[in-house]
């Protein structure tokens, strides 16, 4: 039995990517013949993978195809036509009315996927959300059975020294804020910069934020986060764009502190990169967030900027908590180790080959 992965994309950086990439060589190491098939994908990665319209050669009833739905495509009707054995892990798609202001395009386009999902109930032998909060979306849509499957991750990879400029850059002395993620309007980037405010005019004047992700697209939404530190006053927020491995590296290693404002996670990759790097995280209860955390890190229930710039001045002020908060997130993410969530992939394949 072969075991082969369809996706809409791969993309180099992208937590689904990667994710693709760490499941193939699970399967493999396994013994698995395994590739990946895709629409879209970084020229840096073109020989990595197949174009999906190749998948006719390698299809078999035998087979298993694992579809990673994030957002609609021409994949997902190949993925339906095809008689292999079926496992959908969806990733969640943001709500659309997060979109309606900035983005057209990709108001439609989660509005259509959002549909679309509910095309494959009934029609895949396994489906898997990659939290709890995404398997009970997917029970809501009429799929039957379903099950979890955290992100597969290689967090070993962060044991480089990083970028040593972007290092140097950020390594001034000032206590340094973090929020990682795509600068799209349901990741609230506001609400980090309006909690900094507090923080560097009540608390700590020497400090700094670090905005790190990629505003293709979202051109209108970030003019108006400029705009939002323009009318602030504010100084040392630094809006990095899309950055390179090592560029992040070194971001992760300047944070004093990582906050996440954000009103829809599915899963949430940057806040257990957060807890491997050691570094504090604050995050907002929205979506798979507090699933996520696992009873690592401070969960805010409310949004208080001014109570969270406090916490994040006693973060930085008081080592002990710091260190209990540190330690507590390490355990957290034990749960996350890739020999933990390999085993539970393995045992969702193995038991679609059961007869």
């Amino acid at each position: 039995m072969d075991v082969h992965q369809f996706s809409t994309s791969l993309t180099h950086g992208d937590a689904i990517s990667d994710e693709m990439l760490e499941i193939r060589k699970a399967l493999r190491a396994r013994g698995y013949g395994s590739e990946i098939f895709i629409w879209l994908y970084d020229p840096r990665l073109a020989g990595l993978v197949h174009d999906y319209r190749e998948y006719k050669k390698f299809s078999s009833p035998g087979n298993v195809v694992i579809f990673h739905f994030s957002i609609g495509s021409p994949v997902s009707k190949m993925f339906l036509r095809i008689p292999d054995r079926k496992i959908l892990i969806y990733h969640n798609i943001t709500p659309y009315e997060f979109f309606l202001d900035t983005h057209k395009v990709l108001t439609r386009e989660c509005y259509k996927g959002r549909l679309e999902i509910r095309l494959f109930a009934g029609k895949v032998d396994l489906a898997l959300g990659d939290s709890e909060f995404n398997r009970r979306e997917l029970e809501r849509s009429g799929y039957a059975p379903t099950g979890v499957m955290p992100i597969l991750m290689d967090l070993a990879k962060f044991e480089i020294p990083g970028d040593p400029i972007l290092r140097d850059i950020y390594a001034n002395g000032k206590t340094t804020l973090l929020f990682v993620g795509r600068v799209a309007p349901h990741k609230k980037f506001e609400d980090v910069i309006k909690t900094f405010y507090f923080y560097k005019r009540y608390f700590n004047p020497n400090s700094q934020l670090i905005l790190v992700g990629d505003y293709r697209g979202m051109e209108r939404y970030h003019a108006g986060l400029q705009e939002l530190v323009g009318r602030l006053a504010l100084t040392d927020v630094h809006f990095t764009g899309h950055v390179d491995f090592p560029d992040l590296v070194s971001c992760y290693r300047a944070a004093s502190c990582y906050l996440s404002m954000s009103e829809h996670e599915g899963f949430g990759v940057p806040l257990l990169e957060a807890f491997h790097m050691h570094v504090p995280v604050i995050g907002f209860a929205a979506g798979a967030v507090e699933e996520t955390m696992n009873g690592g890190g401070l969960l805010l229930r409310e949004k208080d900027f001014p109570a969270t710039a406090a916490l994040i001045d006693r973060l930085d002020r008081d080592p002990s908590l710091r260190l209990r908060v540190v330690d507590g997130q390490l355990r957290a993410l034990e749960k996350y180790a890739a020999e933990n969530v390999s085993r539970i992939l393995l045992d969702h394949v193995e038991r679609m080959s059961a007869p």
